[in-house]
């Protein structure tokens, strides 16, 4: 099975089950259709398959393949057993995708592109998919350039990347999960509840919660938040300086960070 059919057998399954428990376990009422943002969350992840297919020769497994091949990176300097391999380049590129993320928010450039998956102003599974295509392709050249530095072994690579997805989808989820249960679990996995803070109104929730898989870098570095200040119920999701749903089709939000000061 190649790597693209693999990807997307596992989008297309933590998609489904995500939303059908969305359906059965809401936390949150939605403010805006759901059908209204589903269309335009989920043609912008077509549009950024085809945007970066169109722009990148090479995928980062093509990085991977080509550094394994002429003994590029650390890793292809030692003499290290695959598994463990697979391990530290997971735990490496995990730890590179929450940098990049802290990032995107205080550079101000950077800002421009990323702001777009903040105005949404309800989360659930779709929200997973509401990034920038030049915010993609950011995002690919920083993580092929960890990949030659590290010496990533392909496998590594569609793992990370199958698990980076699925986390996404898994975390923006409007899923209500037990209290007990929340606790438990944000201690080896992002979950909907604390990454929900990252997308509250209020700028010092906004700039916490970075991670997307592993949920310890928040807490080794400083930027965990346990709970939003007015609850997960009466919380406001979004930017203040966009409210209004039907400014925020697609085309609004393509050219979105080339418009106005970036906030």
């Amino acid at each position: 099975m190649s790597e693209a059919t693999i990807r997307l057998v596992s989008f297309l399954g933590v998609f489904s089950l995500v939303g059908l428990a969305e359906l059965f376990w809401p936390r949150r009422v939605l403010t805006v259709p759901k059908g209204q943002r589903w269309l335009c969350n989920n043609a912008i992840v077509v549009i950024d398959s085809v945007f970066v297919r169109l722009a990148l020769p090479v995928m980062p497994t093509g990085v991977a393949g080509i550094a394994g091949l002429n003994g590029w990176g650390l890793l292809n300097l030692l003499e290290v057993r695959l598994w463990l391999k697979v391990v530290l380049v997971i735990l490496a590129l995990d730890l590179i995708i929450y940098l990049q993320h802290r990032a995107f928010h205080r550079i101000p450039l950077f800002w421009r592109f990323h702001r777009m998956h903040h105005t949404d102003l309800d989360i659930d599974v779709s929200s997973g998919n509401r990034f920038h295509p030049l915010e993609i392709l950011f995002s690919l050249v920083i993580k092929m350039a960890a990949v030659v530095s590290l010496g990533a072994p392909a496998i590594a690579i569609v793992i990370f990347e199958v698990l980076l997805n699925a986390t996404s989808l898994f975390n923006h989820g409007n899923l209500r999960i037990p209290a007990v249960v929340d606790r438990w679990l944000r201690l080896v996995l992002v979950t909907p509840d604390m990454h929900r803070v990252h997308h509250s109104i209020i700028p010092r929730e906004t700039d916490s919660n970075f991670s997307f898989n592993l949920p310890w870098w928040d807490r080794l570095l400083g930027t965990y938040r346990d709970q939003p200040l007015e609850g997960h119920i009466g919380m406001s999701l979004g930017l203040k300086e966009f409210r209004d749903p039907d400014r925020l089709g697609i085309g609004y939000l393509l050219m979105l960070p080339f418009r106005g000061r970036s906030g």
